[in-house]
């Protein structure tokens, strides 16, 4: 007899795309009432003169296809462009202290901002505020901090170039650093780690390069859900017979198999394609043992070679020429414990030889690696080891191999490019000088850590959001909500409300803004804005549809007004020039960044052009003038792991989810159906503690040295497919038992995806 499953989970045994990806679609299009205008708006993403997709980073094709979007593609496209709005009428009908009971996925469904508006706490409701006496009392405010250092300004992913850069150049006029952005919460490690190992901070691999790898190393993501359009990459990889070996905790069904929706063979016989040939469940935050586990069968197999008479099995004359600190590396790995990486990555010997043959096997190997990396106290280091396994065997540099980090915003990557960073360098500060007439502080600003920790102790007061939904995306939820609450100012830049919205402060304005898909009309017309993919593309992006109301400014146009307001006359800068043609943004860029040169005739060109890249050509522009092998830390226990109940949480996006973003509420790929409040468990964990599937259980966070309970509760426990020790739960749910202490040092990436914690039954 079959057990009774808790509601709304299945065993869902389909493979990730086909039918069951065009039936979503649909089922998103009808939702958003968008059913006719949906089609022909998603028949433009991704489209020379069309716009871009507001979803993931990964890089456009050659355009081969009218059908340059994925299933939660559409779900992000759907969701902006949709017909439903949130106007003034909505907001005078809905108290705050009633949109708080509301849900995240209730929230957004509302439907697209159309009016400025400001929170009055003497009716606890948001009313209508025009436009610029919302700039004069945002700039009345600013002006009136003791210190610029005060104000905190945050950045979203999906902001373009263009927005990104005249964002950082008003900050810095202000006199500020601080620029908490989403990358601090994704993949710093990546920005921070591969610099020092490479020179640059960016993957250096191209789409071309997939179709010449001989092997694909996939380590800690989810590309079905997070970067769907990779699938299709994938799916040739496998289909040409490329090995795809998968280091992930949990069985993720798009890595297992997929079916391609614009493959006719596969729709029409309702069949599928293997993806990964070997799947090996580590446990979460295993990772940088099990890359040490390889490295060392990889340098005990060159020992024997050399000893047996053969040249050995690293690659002596890349290593040679390229890099350096590869005696410190073999020490620190042949010094490692068998014993201490079997019981890190949870994975045993056999495991890691079959990905090592498999690696020495291959000429040419990518490493493509996500979040699952990245969102550890480790990251930094984990980042590092992956780039030293591909340099051992000189996997850098040439057709068809290199590392491929995974963005998750669309233009998350360009945002850093063109200056959003809290540490300016030389290059940055003397580009600024050239191009405005004055030298920005080159003082360290604040991460996004350091900014909620400056608003909770009441250091900031003031805070401007473009886009995104920072409080919610942060760690330690109760602390962050209570500090954002106390600020003096607090501006949102958004499309849709949110919850970060309801933290209303002394002032809380929200200013709605264009989308991707809208026309954005200034004086000179029609404007284009350019976005920066996961390999380093540079491309235009061009809305058509009508935008959801008049009132609506683009981004641009409303951070110059915010500049022109706040700064007055002080610098001269013209905001006026640069917002009635957006090719004078894109002059001013290419003044700051050299890279960028000719940047409005190249753009202008279909598909864009690639940013400059050192490491794809050997060319290593780090402090030793090579590649650096780098040691990471030992793989000591965390003490927080010392008690015999302490578990490992790893977050996970559902499959209708991007970021804090929740389109709905199914997990299709995982079995859950219209609910989020799940755990997932191991078997043999939950018998362990006397639990069974159904149980209702809290999670609470494992923090040293202090009192506070971080703690969700009644959710319900899910058996599902992962290693022992570790359980998995959805974000942002369980960032509140994600202490804002337990980030990367070196990154200041929170450790979302590697958090210790225990587990009860509910009272």
């Amino acid at each position: 007899m079959t057990k009774k499953r808790p509601d709304g989970i299945e065993n869902y045994d389909e493979p990730a795309g086909g039918w069951g990806a065009l039936k979503a679609v649909a089922v998103t299009l009808k939702h958003e009432q968008v059913v006719l205008q949906g089609p022909l708006t998603l028949l433009k993403a991704n489209q020379p003169h069309g716009f871009d997709c507001p979803g993931c980073a990964w890089p456009d094709p050659d355009h081969t296809s009218a059908f340059e979007f994925c299933e939660n593609g559409a779900k992000a496209i759907t969701w902006e462009s949709t017909s439903k709005r949130a106007g003034p009428d909505f907001f005078a009908q809905h108290k705050v202290a009633e949109l708080w009971t509301w849900s995240d996925y209730s929230l957004e469904d509302t439907g697209r901002l159309t009016h400025p508006m400001i929170y009055d706490a003497g009716v606890d409701q948001f009313v209508p505020i025009e436009w610029q006496e919302a700039f004069d009392r945002i700039g009345a405010e600013l002006r009136n901090l003791p210190d610029p250092d005060q104000a905190e300004f945050y950045t979203s992913g999906r902001a373009s170039n263009e927005a990104a850069f005249l964002y950082q150049t008003f900050v810095r006029a202000f006199g500020t650093n601080n620029f908490p952005d989403c990358s601090n919460m994704c993949h710093e490690a990546t920005s921070v780690g591969l610099p020092l190992s490479i020179g640059v901070g960016k993957g250096t691999v191209t789409l071309k390069d997939f179709d010449h790898a001989d092997m694909i190393l996939s380590v800690g993501h989810n590309p079905g859900t997070n970067h769907p359009r990779m699938m299709t990459t994938l799916h040739d990889a496998s289909k040409r017979g490329v090995p795809i070996v998968v280091f992930n905790p949990l069985k993720e069904r798009a890595l297992e198999r997929f079916a391609a929706p614009q493959n006719p063979i596969e729709m029409a016989t309702i069949s599928s394609t293997p993806i990964a040939s070997l799947y090996l469940q580590v446990k979460a935050g295993g990772d940088l043992a099990a890359l040490k586990g390889m490295m060392k069968l990889i340098f005990e197999r060159d020992e024997a070679d050399l000893v047996a008479g053969g040249t050995g099995v690293l690659d002596r004359e890349f290593i040679a020429a390229h890099c350096v600190g590869l005696d410190a590396l073999k020490a620190d790995i042949l010094a490692t414990d068998w014993a201490q990486i079997y019981r890190k990555s949870g994975l045993q010997r056999q495991a890691l030889e079959i990905a090592t043959d498999a690696y020495l096997k291959a000429k040419n190997v990518i490493a493509c690696y996500g979040m699952g990396i990245t969102q550890h106290s480790v990251g930094t280091d984990i980042v590092q080891q992956l780039v030293n396994l591909l340099l051992l065997r000189g996997n850098m540099g040439r057709e068809g191999a290199g590392i491929c980090p995974l963005r998750g915003h669309s233009n998350v990557q360009g945002d850093r490019t063109v200056g959003i960073t809290e540490i300016p360098n030389a290059a940055l500060l003397e580009g600024m000088e050239r191009a405005f007439a004055f030298r920005p502080s080159g003082k360290k600003g604040h991460n996004a850590v350091e900014a909620v920790k400056a608003i909770i102790d009441g250091r900031s007061k003031a805070l401007i959001c473009l886009g995104g939904n920072l409080a919610v995306a942060m760690s330690d939820s109760d602390a962050t909500f209570a500090g954002i609450r106390r600020l003096d100012l607090a501006v949102y830049l958004a499309t849709k409300p949110n919850r970060s919205h309801l933290l209303t402060a002394k002032t809380t304005i929200i200013l709605p803004v264009l989308g991707r898909t809208d026309q954005d009309l200034q004086k000179s017309g029609p404007q284009s804005v350019t976005v920066e993919d996961s390999m380093s593309m540079v491309h235009a992006s061009r809305g058509f549809l009508k935008p959801p109301s008049e009132k609506l400014m683009s981004e641009p146009a409303i951070i110059a007004s915010i500049a022109k307001a706040t700064l007055r006359d002080k610098y001269a800068i013209d905001w006026d020039e640069l917002i009635g043609n957006y090719d004078r943004i894109r002059d001013k860029i290419e003044i700051v960044f050299p890279d960028f040169y000719d940047f409005n005739g190249r753009v202008r060109k279909p598909g864009g052009f690639r940013l400059d890249v050192p490491a794809s050509r050997c060319e290593w522009h780090t402090a030793t003038g090579k590649a650096n092998f780098l040691v990471a830390r030992g793989l000591e226990e965390d003490q927080r792991m010392a008690a015999p109940d302490a578990l490992i949480l790893t977050t996970l996006r559902s499959h209708s989810q991007y970021n804090t973003t929740i389109y709905n509420l199914d997990d299709r790929y995982r079995g859950v159906f219209g609910r989020r409040d799940i755990i997932f468990m191991s078997k043999g964990d939950l018998a362990s503690r006397g639990l069974a599937e159904g149980d209702r259980i809290d999670v609470l966070g494992i923090e040293l040295g202090s009192d506070v309970e971080r703690s969700v509760c009644g959710f319900t426990a899910v058996e599902y497919d992962l290693p022992m020790g570790m359980i998995a739960g959805y974000y942002p749910e369980m960032n509140k038992v994600i202490a804002l202490s337990d980030y990367d040092t070196q990154s200041g990436t929170p450790a979302y995806k590697g958090a210790p914690v225990r587990v009860r039954k509910s009272a």
